[in-house]
């Protein structure tokens, strides 16, 4: 982006906003031009100032608010850098199994029992933004630790976003499934939101869990959001709840 432009981009803010703010959309619009790739560093403060015509003061403002976003992250000593988006292994916080403790859990294994194409319910629809009749991919993901089930997971995409998913075989689909939305559809997870409550396990669910029929689950409620701060997945995770686990800190 030329100098001429970026100081346009900046004269044009919307009344009442500030011009750091004005300057954070306008850093944001160039990653999501692909200026700067996941986990590409950006350039120095100084020199993000001086081509902008601002305060090393603003441009450290703008930066700050994309950071409290989720859009960069600040590495002490090396620099500010786009968010490479989160991994695909972080539902199993929510619980304990053998041979996961703490934080530092092996990637589960996953198989993708089915898989369809359908038309988007009303909250779908509103969720991802779509128009009314649009089409999704819903599939089934069974987790499992050292080949015993864990997680049974229903999870629904938009398309024609994923469509490049919804074309492939989904035995040669990865265990993250977020690396992979990357790699395959370039859809980068930056944040995810998780709601908890909890349920009993119907017999078709039970069996995939080698559970009984009607045992006490755990429901995780997901919404994952793209860089742009886009609905791109829903997803509902259901797990044992004897086995479930939950550390909340306050400060």
């Amino acid at each position: 982006m030329s100098s001429s432009n970026m100081n346009t981009a900046l004269s044009t803010h919307t009344p009442g906003q500030s011009r750091y703010g004005t300057l954070a959309l306008a850093l944001r619009d160039r990653i999501l031009q692909g200026e700067w790739a996941p986990g590409d560093v950006i350039p120095a403060e100084s020199a993000l100032a001086q081509s902008y015509g601002v305060a090393l003061g603003t441009i450290r403002q703008a930066l700050s608010l994309l950071v409290e976003d989720g859009v960069l992250q600040r590495r002490h000593g090396k620099g500010t850098f786009v968010t490479k988006g989160v991994d695909g292994a972080s539902m199993m916080r929510f619980f304990r199994f053998r041979g996961v403790e703490g934080g530092h859990s092996k990637t589960p294994q996953s198989r993708i029992l089915n898989s369809r194409l359908r038309s988007a319910t009303a909250h779908e629809a509103h969720a991802f933004a779509l128009p009314q009749g649009a089409q999704v991919l819903q599939f089934e993901r069974l987790r499992s630790l050292d080949l015993e089930p864990c997680l049974l997971e229903t999870i629904v995409l938009p398309l024609p976003l994923f469509g490049a998913l919804a074309d492939s075989d989904t035995e040669a689909w990865d265990d993250l499934l977020y690396p992979m939305y990357q790699q395959r559809c370039g859809v980068v997870i930056q944040k995810t939101q998780d709601s908890l409550s909890f349920s009993q396990l119907n017999a078709t669910q039970a069996k995939r869990l080698k559970l009984p029929a009607a045992h006490p689950c755990v429901l995780v409620d997901r919404q994952a959001f793209d860089i742009a701060g886009h609905c791109v997945e829903l997803r509902t995770t259901r797990g044992d709840a004897f086995a479930f686990k939950y550390t909340a800190q306050l400060h």
